[in-house]
């Protein structure tokens, strides 16, 4: 195996940690809706779930794409490139500044156990933000997987 199939090999196994913990997440939360009286123990899990393995796994992904990009010759103004880089740049500052927050709420009021009214008014941010966060990774990997060119 050569290096850059040794990175892509990786590469590819860390956008499905990343993105397949982030999916799961929609699954926990529509769960804490319907069953609030388990959102003190679910949501620490998806807290969890995200610093320890959703979040080390999209660190990893510039790292390989980076040497992958190298070790090709492609270069970073190539289209679909540059294009998945400014979207996991929105993307990263979505989840910091809107999903994490939103979740970090959720979790406090949950684990405090707030009332039914409060805590919903704190769930539906963290719902629609982490739908917009998606936004951007699907399409990075509709441009990773076809490549599209000008």
């Amino acid at each position: 195996m050569n290096i850059y199939s040794a990175l892509k090999l990786v590469h590819v196994l860390a956008a499905i940690v990343a993105v397949g913990a982030n999916v799961t997440y929609f699954v926990w939360l529509a769960r804490t809706r319907r069953q609030p009286e388990q959102a003190a123990y679910v949501l620490p899990g998806i807290k969890a779930l995200d610093a320890r393995v959703a979040n080390p796994a999209y660190v990893v992904l510039p790292i390989t794409g980076i040497f992958m990009v190298l070790d090709a010759d492609l270069g970073f103004t190539t289209f679909w490139i540059i294009t998945a880089i400014i979207l996991y740049v929105a993307m990263g500052v979505t989840a910091g500044v809107l999903f994490s927050p939103s979740l970090r709420r959720q979790v406090e009021l949950a684990t405090a156990g707030a009332e039914p009214t409060a805590y919903a008014q704190a769930a539906r941010p963290t719902t629609v933000t982490g739908v917009i966060t998606m936004v951007p990774i699907a399409a990075i990997l509709y441009l990773m997987v076809t490549k599209p060119t000008p």
